[in-house]
């Protein structure tokens, strides 16, 4: 017997409740919400053998992209649309790790920055090329329809009040 698609069945309850007018955006955002749990699976899948989870994985990304390698521990946070608790976390168990080292800025000494280590540099670029090759690149959907997706997405986080540009 085939498996029951449980959000098209949650829309069905939803337009027999009467609430046909949130039904679609009901379906939309627990799509969207499922969509998020799969590709979770899949990055922590790649991430796990070099132990690391994705917001660490992004703090170490963010800091390899830089001139420097190194950014304000407010700037991150900022970059990454994150709570200053979740980057201070983050920066914490990267420290533990050997993958960041916290530093004084030269000009302000009150400023703390995160510094990628050459150890983090390694991790990164390991964890980016098993990202690459095992989720980025196959995302579950054709590239034409990938293009199309985040420009979709990209008109709902407007709507939202994400900063989006054209």
């Amino acid at each position: 017997m085939p498996q029951l698609d449980p959000i098209r069945e949650a829309r069905r309850q939803w337009d027999a409740h009467g609430w046909t007018d949130a039904a679609p955006g009901m379906a939309m955002v627990t799509s969207v919400a499922r969509v998020h749990q799969l590709l979770m699976e899949r990055i922590d899948a790649v991430l796990r053998p070099h132990e690391l989870t994705f917001a660490r994985y992004e703090v170490l990304r963010l800091l390899s992209f830089t001139r420097a390698g190194a950014l304000p521990m407010t700037r991150l946070g900022s970059l990454l649309q994150v709570h200053p608790t979740s980057v201070t976390s983050a920066v914490d168990r990267l420290e533990k790790q050997g993958f960041v080292r916290r530093e004084r800025g030269e000009t302000d000494r009150r400023v703390v920055l995160a510094a990628i280590t050459d150890a983090g540099r390694e991790v990164v670029e390991a964890a980016t090329d098993g990202l690459n090759d095992e989720v980025f690149a196959k995302p579950g959907a054709s590239p034409a329809d990938v293009v199309a997706l985040t420009d979709l997405l990209g008109a709902v986080r407007a709507a939202l009040g994400d900063p989006v540009e054209d």
